[in-house]
């Protein structure tokens, strides 16, 4: 198969799990998330000599490098608009969220928000993107023992976050216990 053949096959069958992986991190901004996936895989056309037998994690890696450039546009966009003073607060506009706005899992989301941003990765690469140790090197361009001890440590931080966040199960769903003060001193 020629290199043009190998990323046409790649693309057609990943496109969607990329695109999954894109919008999974920008939080589903349509517009940004095309943009990123198609950087993603105009860097695989480039390199399309590069492409592995399997190229799915690989992708990953590219996605992961196109998403911290646009993050970083992003944040000098959102700088030059606080600077000019165009942000939606100067208008008046402002959004809240209603109290049922938060859905049972959100102390998931909560506690992985309170990680690291590496730590994060290896953990959405494993749950989100369904890798095994070895994808998640090729993802992250480490070796297999480096990607299996950053996903035990990040498991690790993320146990203790929750366990922080005393969360309590009722019910068969699972909440943070913050209306019920902890007992000190006794037990």
């Amino acid at each position: 198969m020629s290199n043009d053949e190998t990323f046409a096959a790649a693309y057609r069958e990943h496109y969607w799990a990329v695109s999954r992986y894109v919008a999974r991190r920008l939080d589903g901004r349509s517009s940004d998330v095309e943009e990123v996936v198609a950087e993603v895989f105009t860097v695989a056309w480039r390199r399309r000599s590069d492409l592995p037998p399997s190229p799915l994690p690989w992708l990953y890696g590219v996605a992961r490098h196109c998403l911290a450039n646009a993050v970083r546009g992003y944040g000098r966009r959102r700088r030059l608009l606080d600077r000019i003073g165009n942000d939606e607060s100067t208008h008046g506009r402002q959004v809240v969220d209603s109290p049922d706005s938060v859905s049972p899992g959100d102390w998931v989301h909560e506690a992985l928000a309170r990680l690291s941003p590496a730590d994060q990765e290896v953990l959405r690469l494993t749950a989100w993107e369904e890798l095994g140790v070895d994808g998640v090197a090729v993802a992250l361009g480490c070796g297999t023992r480096a990607a299996a001890m950053r996903l035990h440590r990040a498991r690790r931080r993320l146990r203790a976050e929750i366990d922080r966040m005393d969360i309590t199960v009722a019910g068969g769903t699972a909440s943070p216990r913050r209306d019920i003060p902890k007992e000190h001193g006794h037990g």
